[in-house]
């Protein structure tokens, strides 16, 4: 686990505009079967993060994801690393704050994505991250 993050990163990152309605996330991820989607500013500079668990938890608590817009629903300021960042030092970052998805950037663009997943399917496979 010493190869860096961009080693196993997902490179082909889907991403919502913070205007775009929880509703149209919802079809996002559904569509692509993913499990979350970074958030981009009109500038193209990241915003935040929304999840599925996101989603879940709202629709859970009667909101209506027609009207709310991603930038009121995402986290913001997700966090980010840089495609150098050993890969060992993304998965402590992952158990220290219990989250499963972290964008990989440099200068507020997105380069890649990775997830829990991605270290699963390492560990699964035998290879080493």
């Amino acid at each position: 686990m010493d190869k860096p993050i961009s080693s196993i990163m997902t490179k082909s990152v889907r991403t919502a505009n913070t205007e775009d309605t929880l509703d149209r996330l919802e079809e996002l991820l559904i569509a692509h079967r993913i499990s979350s989607v970074p958030i981009i500013d009109a500038e193209g500079k990241i915003f935040g993060i929304i999840s599925a668990a996101d989603l879940l938890r709202l629709h859970s608590s009667g909101k209506n994801l027609r009207t709310l817009r991603a930038w009121e629903a995402c986290t913001y300021k997700p966090i980010e690393v840089s495609p150098a960042t050993p890969a060992r030092d993304v998965a402590r970052l992952m158990v220290k704050n219990k989250i499963h998805h972290i964008i990989v950037a440099e200068n507020k663009s997105i380069l890649g994505f990775v997830s829990s997943y991605d270290f699963v399917e390492k560990y699964v496979l035998g290879e080493d991250a």
